[in-house]
C-alpha cells in the first residue's frame, strides 16, 4: 500500500505544495504555510469502490421554484431572493463590529415569533454574552435556542434531537473544528472540512444554514475560496463603523439575483430597515453650496440618491493633494484628466477632496458627470441647482456616455421631488420612458457641462484663470 505524504498549505490563500517555504508563491505571504495531513488516501480511494449507474434527464419538465421561508426582516429577504430556501447554505462575511452577529439575532427572532425553530450556535461568545445582545434588542421573548459550542459532531448530534431546526446560524465558521481533519481549527483544512460537514447536513435534512465568515484586511471571506464555490450564496455585509447606514449584499446568490442590495440603518435598538434610503441619504443636504452633487446612481436594479461632495481649493504644496472617500481614487484621478484635456479646467495648482456623503461606497460608472459637475461647482463656485441629479460616464476623450436603467433614475429622482437632470443623450436621441414633469438636459460632451456650470458662476478673477478655453 502506497503510504499518503502530507501536504503544505497556505493558511492565507489555501494553495498546497508538496514541501515547506517561508513565502506563498501564490499570495506572497509569509510563514502562512503549515504541515497538514492528507484527509484521505489511496486505501479510501480503493474502499469506495465501484460507481453506480444512475438516470439522465432531458430539459423539459416541471421544473418548481424552490420554496421560500420568509425571515420576516424584508430586506434580508430582498437580497436573498425572497426568503431562506430550505436545504441552502448561506455564508455571510463583514468586517469585525460592523454588525454581522446583530443582524442575525434579530432575524434569528422573527423567523422564531413565527413558530419555527431556529438554532443559534456561537463559537466565539459565550451564551450569557448571546442573550444579553438580545436583552438590548428587545429580542428576550423570542424562542431561540442557543449554545456555545465549536465541535462539529457535537453540534451536528444536536440538531439531530427534537423537531428539525428551519434555520441554523453558525457564528462563526473559522472558529469551527471537526474530526475529520487533523489540523487546528482555523485552518484552510479545518474550514473547510468543517463547512462540508454542515453543508451535507443542511442537504440531507432539509434546514437552512447561515455560516458567519471573517474577513481578511481587503474585504475578502478568510480561509480557502473553495468555501465560496460549495455554499449557495454569499452575501457581504458592509458599511462605515463611523455612519448609521449598513448594506447586505449577495456576490453569489444559486437562487435569486445577486443585483439587490438591502439597507439598514444602526440605532439604539440594532438594525432597522430602510425602505427609502434615497430620502435618508439626502436628508439635512446644504442647498445651494457650491461643490454638492446628486447622482441618480444604482445599487444593482435599486434606484438610489447620493451626494457628491468635492473641494477644490489653491495648494501650497508642490504636489497638490488628491483624496477621496467613497469613490474609486482611479476614477477621480481619470476624471481630472479629462477636465484638464477636454474641459478646459486647470487643476494642477488646487487640492482635491472629494467625499460620498452618508458614508455610501460608490462603484459605478455613472458618478462621472456627477463627480465632475461638483468639482467645477465647487472651484468655480457655482451652486448647482438643487433639484437637479446628474448620472453618465465620462470617456477619455470627454464625451458622456449613456448609462443603464435611465428611466428608473428619473423615476426615483422625480419621486424625491427633482425636476432636472443632467445626463448623455439616450442611444437614437429618445427618452420615452422618462416622467413627464422631469427637464432632462442632455450633455454630450464634458466641454458643454463645464460651460453650462461655468456660466452660474459669480465673476471672480480667480476661477477665470482656473479655466481657460476648451
Amino acid at each position: 500500500m502506497v503510504r499518503s505524504r502530507p501536504s503544505f498549505v497556505c493558511q492565507s490563500c489555501g494553495a498546497v505544495s508538496n514541501r515547506w517555504q517561508g513565502k506563498c508563491e501564490a499570495c506572497g505571504a509569509w510563514n502562512a504555510i503549515q504541515e497538514e495531513a492528507p484527509a484521505g488516501g489511496v486505501a479510501a480511494h480503493a474502499a469506495r469502490g465501484k460507481g453506480r449507474a444512475f438516470a439522465l434527464e432531458g430539459l423539459t419538465g416541471d421544473s418548481a421554484e424552490a420554496p421560500r421561508l420568509k425571515s420576516g426582516v424584508a430586506e434580508f429577504d430582498r437580497v436573498t431572493g425572497g426568503g431562506f430556501v430550505p436545504g441552502s447554505v448561506l455564508l455571510i462575511g463583514g468586517e469585525p463590529g460592523i454588525g454581522k452577529s446583530t443582524l442575525l439575532i434579530q432575524t434569528c427572532a422573527a423567523l422564531a415569533r413565527r413558530g419555527e425553530r431556529v438554532v443559534y450556535i456561537s463559537g466565539e461568545e459565550a451564551t450569557g454574552q448571546v442573550r444579553m445582545r438580545a436583552a438590548r434588542l428587545g429580542l428576550i421573548d423570542a424562542a431561540v435556542e442557543l449554545a456555545a459550542a465549536t465541535h462539529v459532531e457535537d453540534i451536528l448530534a444536536t440538531l439531530g434531537q427534537g423537531r428539525r431546526p428551519a434555520l441554523v446560524v453558525i457564528d462563526s465558521i473559522q472558529t469551527m473544528f471537526t474530526d475529520a481533519a487533523d489540523s487546528a481549527p482555523g485552518t484552510v483544512t479545518q474550514v473547510r472540512a468543517a463547512a462540508q460537514a454542515l453543508i451535507r447536513f443542511a442537504k440531507t435534512g432539509g434546514s437552512a444554514v447561515v455560516l458567519v465568515g471573517h474577513v481578511t484586511k481587503d474585504g475578502q471571506v478568510a480561509g480557502p475560496r473553495v468555501v465560496e464555490h460549495m455554499v449557495d450564496a454569499v452575501l457581504s455585509f458592509e458599511g462605515d463603523g463611523a455612519h448609521h447606514f449598513r448594506m447586505l449584499r449577495a456576490s453569489k446568490n444559486r437562487f435569486g439575483p445577486t443585483d439587490e442590495i438591502g439597507v439598514f440603518e444602526m440605532t439604539g435598538a440594532g438594525l432597522a430597515e430602510v425602505a427609502n434610503p434615497s430620502a435618508l441619504l439626502l436628508a439635512g443636504r446644504e442647498t445651494g453650496a457650491p461643490g454638492a452633487a446628486v447622482l441618480a446612481g444604482m445599487e444593482g436594479v435599486r434606484p438610489m440618491l447620493v451626494e457628491i461632495q468635492a473641494l477644490v481649493t489653491p495648494t501650497t504644496l508642490g504636489t497638490p493633494r488628491r483624496a477621496v472617500v467613497g469613490w474609486d481614487p482611479a476614477r477621480l484621478s481619470m476624471a481630472l484628466a479629462v477636465l484638464e484635456a477636454h474641459g478646459g479646467v486647470r487643476l494642477g495648482g488646487h487640492d482635491v477632496y472629494l467625499s460620498v456623503a452618508g458614508g455610501m461606497t460608490i462603484d459605478e460608472p455613472a458618478a462621472d458627470v456627477a463627480a465632475a459637475a461638483a468639482l467645477v461647482s465647487s472651484l468655480t463656485g457655482a451652486a448647482l441647482p438643487a433639484d437637479c441629479v446628474f448620472f453618465g460616464e465620462l470617456g477619455l476623450s470627454g464625451a458622456a456616455r449613456p448609462v443603464i436603467h435611465t428611466g428608473l433614475r428619473l423615476k426615483e429622482a422625480a419621486k424625491l421631488g427633482f425636476k432636472r437632470a443632467v445626463a448623455p443623450p439616450p442611444p437614437g436621441d429618445r427618452l420615452d420612458d422618462a416622467p413627464a414633469d422631469m427637464h432632462v438636459g442632455t450633455c454630450g460632451h464634458i466641454s458643454s457641462l463645464v460651460a453650462r456650470i461655468a456660466a452660474m458662476a459669480p465673476a471672480r478673477e480667480t476661477e477665470t484663470r482656473a479655466l481657460r478655453p476648451a
